[in-house]
């Protein structure tokens, strides 16, 4: 199901979007986002910033400035937090705007071995926790 544009909540930036992550920054063609749940320490979101339902849609240099921006934050989330692994998602069944769910993954964590959970709703931070988190994405972006 393709997604409309005034319905995306990338495009709107709207609240359901401020609710469940904070903007990092902008990168080439992306937007970097930290998730609020926090269960897997670290987890990002990178967003095209424009609205395009499925990779295959981009053309080869649009794909390779996108995987750029992905492979860039994932450098910084293993600086900034040293996973064992960065599991990736690409899930847009009903929000279909291309984007990657970063999610980091420890050896005594949360589903290491398995599949991450989208929204596991347990573990919220303060706002100086988020703060102190993206300034340690930042710093190796």
């Amino acid at each position: 199901m393709k997604s409309d544009p005034k319905e995306c909540l990338y495009c709107q930036n709207n609240e359901t979007l401020k609710n469940l992550m904070i903007e990092i920054t902008h990168l080439n063609v992306s937007r970097v986002f930290l998730f609020k749940e926090q269960t897997y320490r670290g987890r990002c979101l990178v967003a095209y910033d424009r609205h395009v339902n499925d990779l295959f849609e981009l053309t080869d240099e649009e794909r390779n400035a996108f995987m750029a921006d992905v492979t860039r934050v994932t450098r910084a989330m293993d600086k900034a937090f040293a996973p064992e692994k960065i599991n990736y998602g690409a899930y847009s069944d009903k929000l279909s705007h291309l984007h990657f769910h970063l999610a980091p993954k420890y050896v005594d964590g949360p589903d290491y071995g398995g599949t991450f959970v989208m929204n596991p709703g347990k573990v919220y931070l303060s706002d100086a926790e988020y703060a102190e988190m993206i300034e340690k994405i930042k710093k190796y972006l």
